[in-house]
């Protein structure tokens, strides 16, 4: 655990690690959808037009859905901006972030499902990096265990303060119990859902919105057990906590949509990098308004 990660010398700024990987972790889903733009028909230029409605959406939607959970950390309004300390919902993040997406999609039409088809990686190894602020900042712990890989958190940290308050520990105890390291844990799913969107995107005959439908279906089935590892989630509605509850929905929603683009028959395109090494033999009519953020072959 080490919640500074530095000092700036001179200034005695103290620079969090949480926030440098929040930060690494947009710039991380920021490249990666870039990147898969244009090999599934979209202008990276929309992403990066895209990027500034997603995060600032992703951003106030986590932190919303955090004060929601827990109105005890909510002190004094300029608490809402203290991203870089901690204090996030994924899935907050998620829903903002659709929502800023909708709004722009909205001022300015872009391919919808084939833009959700670049951007699911990019969710994905976002999720992975932002983990590693987690476990430095010890925040999203597990439950106590006696497993060989179990990891013990400093006094003051939120395992150690949650077992203090508990009575299972004593206060002179200079480390938390054994806990799971759930980051960790979440940090590997993250990665194996993004390669495994990556393998499902170099398939031709899937249909445009696929590879978005099965992030919604891998990830919160990976989300899922290792939520019920959280020692920091209190029960919300069904014996689940509220992060369960959501991965079930979303996993229905990926299933829903999944079937909705297998029904729509139209598949993708060639790769736009091979239909840019084809001549048009007639001139090629610049994209319609309709679809602002698709490659023209002649680009």
């Amino acid at each position: 655990m080490r919640p500074i990660l530095f000092v700036i010398p001179g200034l005695g700024v103290q620079v969090h690690s949480y926030g440098v990987f929040i930060f690494a972790a947009c710039a991380s889903a920021l490249l990666m959808a870039a990147w898969r733009a244009r090999r599934e028909g979209v202008r990276p230029e929309a992403v990066y037009e895209l990027a500034s409605w997603l995060f600032l959406g992703g951003v106030i939607g986590a932190r919303l859905f955090f004060f929601l959970q827990h109105p005890e950390a909510f002190h004094q309004p300029a608490d809402f901006f203290k991203t870089w300390q901690g204090g996030n919902v994924f899935y907050g993040c998620i829903a903002g972030g659709v929502a800023g997406s909708l709004l722009y999609w909205y001022r300015r039409p872009f391919p919808f499902l084939r833009m959700c088809d670049a951007t699911a990686p990019a969710v994905a190894i976002g999720a992975a990096v932002g983990r590693i602020g987690c476990f430095l900042n010890g925040c999203c712990d597990g439950s106590t265990c006696d497993l060989p890989w179990a990891v013990r958190f400093p006094a003051g940290s939120h395992a150690w303060a949650r077992q203090f308050n508990a009575g299972k520990i004593a206060p002179s105890e200079p480390l938390s119990m054994p806990v799971h390291p759930t980051q960790l844990y979440s940090l590997a799913a993250a990665l194996l859902v993004m390669s495994a969107l990556l393998i499902f995107a170099r398939r031709r005959d899937r249909r445009p919105g696929e590879v978005m439908a099965w992030l919604m279906i891998l990830y919160p089935a990976t989300r899922w057990p290792i939520e019920a590892l959280r020692g920091d989630e209190p029960t919300a509605f069904l014996g689940m906590s509220w992060a369960q509850n959501i991965s079930v929905l979303l996993l229905c929603g990926g299933l829903a949509m999944w079937h909705y683009t297998r029904r729509r028959g139209d598949r993708l395109h060639p790769d736009p990098t091979i239909v840019q090494n084809l001549k048009p033999t007639a001139p090629v009519a610049h994209p319609s308004r309709s679809d602002p953020g698709l490659v023209s072959p002649s680009a």
